[in-house]
């Protein structure tokens, strides 16, 4: 069977959604829907060359899809990200080599020097990897939550002096606070890229604007009025929730706002009737691991980020 690949349509429903089920196939801990995939291409930044490639059958079934560009924002310059994603149903018809070819042809086009894959860490995945020149580097974890059947921590009865629990939504006249908070939490994660998280204006287009983040369940401690730490919520709009982001600012941090924060999420997410709670943790991230591991959270998968040296054409 001859598969052939093409970049998706900007603004077709149906490839979008088919992008969304392979994505879903591939790694069923995702939080993705057809409206996600078509906001991701249409708000992409241009200095990222963003590209959603994919692969058909004959008869014109989506089976493969990849998310390709350059990591615009990285004080080092020719970083680059390709995550490839095949529907298991149809794996061995090469799917997998034409969109990894066809991504880091594009990429070495853009000048991209380095190039960062996660895949998932089982041997068919790495060994996939391997032929085609990445190498290991650092791991992170898939968790899953029965929202459904779980023992959540109970909500304290009084919240300590000067703290309040806000939904994101009420930050929908100026979520710039909520930036700034994002930015501060996410400098601190471990990662192989750097980047400087200071662009506003695209964290609204792919973040604060993201279909799938959820203002309602995103939940904001504030303390006398600042924001302190937040646990950004994504859903399906069914039954799925998953954990965005959870970060507190460094000066507040261990006096348990994070759980605060997460924790009354997580009972409101059970209340609007999402059953399956997800996140994921890098693997060195020991302090978000153990507050997983708190609620009941068990790891479900392990991926591996992998790095290629590219040819700059």
């Amino acid at each position: 069977m001859t598969v052939t690949i093409r970049d998706i349509r900007a603004g077709s429903p149906p490839d979008a959604e088919s992008v969304a089920r392979v994505r879903r196939a591939a790694l069923p801990f995702l939080i993705v829907t057809a409206e996600s995939v078509a906001s991701e291409l249409a708000g992409a930044h241009p200095a990222k060359h963003h590209r959603i490639l994919v692969t058909e059958t004959p008869d014109g079934r989506i089976i493969g899809a990849a998310q390709v560009g350059i990591v615009h924002d990285s004080p080092e310059p020719g970083q680059s990200y390709v995550n490839a994603y095949v529907d298991p149903a149809h794996r061995g018809l090469g799917a997998g080599a034409l969109l990894l070819r066809t991504a880091e042809e594009h990429l070495s086009a853009c000048g991209a020097v380095d190039a960062y894959a996660w895949v998932l860490d089982e041997p068919a995945p790495r060994a996939f990897a391997e032929r085609h020149g990445y190498r290991p580097s650092r791991s992170a974890h898939f968790l899953r939550l029965d929202l459904a059947a779980a023992t959540l921590p109970e909500l304290p009865r009084g919240l300590p002096p000067g703290v309040e629990l806000r939904p994101g939504s009420a930050f929908a006249a100026d979520p710039r606070p909520l930036f700034e908070a994002d930015a501060e939490a996410t400098s601190d994660e471990p990662g192989d890229v750097p980047v400087e998280f200071d662009d506003y204006e695209d964290w609204l287009a792919h973040t604060w604007n993201s279909p799938t983040l959820d203002k309602e369940l995103t939940t904001v401690a504030v303390v006398d009025g600042v924001v302190a730490s937040f646990a950004a919520a994504q859903t399906d709009g069914a039954t799925r929730y998953g954990s965005a982001m959870t970060g507190t600012l460094r000066a507040f941090r261990g006096r348990g706002l994070a759980k605060l924060a997460k924790t009354a999420s997580l009972h409101r997410a059970r209340a609007a009737g999402y059953t399956e709670a997800f996140t994921g943790n890098d693997a060195g991230n020991g302090p978000m691991l153990a507050i997983n591991e708190w609620f009941g959270y068990e790891i479900c998968a392990s991926e591996t980020r992998c790095t290629k040296k590219l040819e700059t054409l």
